[in-house]
């Protein structure tokens, strides 16, 4: 069981000034012009704990 969806994630960083870049694979890129930040988006596998924070951490946001 993920720990968040790929859409949370996505909308979070939305919400936070991030636009999104371009997509390798399963890999999107956002950024907000100073920070990147990688979301894996792996179909209905959704986001691992571990991973959702390693996301919030890149960005520089606290949850």
């Amino acid at each position: 069981m993920s720990y968040k969806t790929v859409k949370d994630v996505v909308d979070l960083l939305l919400a936070n000034d991030f636009s999104f870049v371009r997509q390798k694979g399963s890999h999107q890129v956002y950024t907000n012009g100073k920070k990147v930040v990688i979301v894996p988006n792996h179909g209905k596998k959704g986001i691992e704990k571990g991973t959702y924070f390693s996301i919030l951490r890149q960005a520089g946001l606290k949850k």
